[in-house]
């Protein structure tokens, strides 16, 4: 199987600058078809990664364009090769811009005949990367298997790399032990209908209020340099500002990948909703015209579900089911927060506050999350029972049992 391993890098001063000079021309590249893809859009026309990366080629000769030249081929080719998979799979006008001060520096490898790798100590390994020569990296795990291609990027002013590996492991069969649903929640992140509730607080108190701090900070500084000028001291802020959240995504990581794989080791079967996190978290500002209702309040359950991880734990999840043979199946999220999972009935008043639920009806009380997470648990083994997909609603019913005669 297809596994991920990151390494921190340890660039020297020269080849931090040189990395930095390649994500910008990987951005460019990025930016410039877009573009290019949009304008063919509007004329009704096409324009595929083959005459894209033919165009560059051209454009590599032009003396105008010799910043094209700086950095690795392979990796401008690849940047083309990611518009044309995210232009096909989201379509041309719902891919993003890569913005200077919004996203990171990011490039990729993808031939794994130009990349080396050795190990120095115990602590050290070494990789040797187009154009960059050695490179020393922490080794803090074996590779495992062999690489496939490298990615290198920054997070939190630090320069990483990320080798795509092939680990020869086959998928795991199926462990046999008992089921589990998962309700994804805000006030816990986890909660299992075996009554379990798994929880971390990403952020210490300090740091909550140092990020307070810093945001006013940023927000004075724009307001002082206005939007279009470059600010050394806003740029400071926002080097502060990545630290900081760096080390609380590292958390949440870890958080997510403990729990994830303590579940698949101990079920056969994990069951999940199927959150469209990016709609329920889109902002409810609305537009002039027409104003949205309780932005403050909808900001504010934003934040809170970003900062539990959902889509991040689901990822995890379903990446280390496969190596402990269970399977995680998603279901049809509705009602799952007001249904009785005693007598079925369906009521938002069962719901008396974010931690508890009362029937109105049967009078069954239990934590609210658990009681979905068993609503979940149930819907998945009835789709698992009709051999369909979870998000489905099929009218499949299992065989009748035979009546011997």
């Amino acid at each position: 199987m297809l596994t991920g391993r990151r390494y921190l890098l340890a660039f020297t001063d020269e080849q931090a600058a040189y990395a930095e000079a390649v994500g910008a021309v990987c951005r460019a590249v990025w930016n410039t078809a877009l573009e290019q893809r949009r304008v063919y859009r509007r004329r009704g026309a096409f324009i595929s990664y083959v005459e894209q990366a033919r165009q560059m080629a051209e454009a590599k000769k032009d003396p105008d364009c010799g910043w094209l030249a700086d950095a690795p081929s392979h990796t401008l080719q690849q940047t083309l090769r990611d518009l044309d998979r995210a232009c096909r799979t989201h379509g041309t006008w719902k891919v993003r811009w890569r913005s200077k001060t919004r996203t990171a520096p990011s490039f990729r490898f993808p031939d794994p005949n130009h990349i080396a790798v050795r190990r120095l100590n115990r602590r050290w390994g070494e990789v040797r990367l187009p154009k960059f020569g050695p490179v020393r990296f922490r080794w803090t795990r074996p590779l495992g298997g062999s690489i496939r291609n490298a990615t290198v990027s920054q997070d939190g002013g630090r320069w990483y790399v990320s080798f795509c590996v092939e680990d020869g492991v086959a998928e795991a069969a199926g462990n046999g032990r008992p089921p589990v649903g998962v309700d994804r929640g805000v006030a816990v992140a986890v909660a299992t209908s075996d009554g379990g509730l798994h929880d971390r607080a990403f952020a210490t108190p300090g740091e909550t209020a140092r990020l307070k701090r810093l945001q006013q900070r940023l927000s004075r500084s724009l307001r002082t340099h206005g939007r279009n000028r470059r600010s050394n001291r806003r740029d400071a802020v926002r080097a502060q500002f990545g630290r900081l959240n760096s080390r609380i995504r590292a958390r949440r990581a870890d958080f997510a990948a403990q729990t994830a794989v303590r579940l698949v080791r101990e079920h056969g079967l994990v069951a999940v909703e199927d959150l469209r996190v990016t709609t329920m978290t889109a902002s409810a500002r609305g537009t002039a015209e027409q104003p949205g209702r309780n932005v403050r309040q909808k900001a504010g359950l934003n934040r809170a579900i970003l900062g539990k991880g959902w889509g991040g734990f689901l990822l995890t999840l379903q990446h280390a089911a496969r190596y402990h043979g269970a399977t995680v199946v998603k279901v049809n999220p509705a009602y799952t927060s007001q249904t009785c999972n005693s007598c079925r009935h369906i009521a938002r008043d069962s719901r008396e506050s974010q931690a508890v639920f009362r029937c109105v009806a049967c009078g069954h009380q239990d934590n609210a999350d658990v009681n979905a997470a068993k609503n979940i648990l149930a819907a998945g083994l009835a789709v698992t029972g009709r051999g369909d997909l979870a998000t489905g609603r099929s009218a499949k019913r299992q065989p009748p049992e035979r009546r011997s005669a």
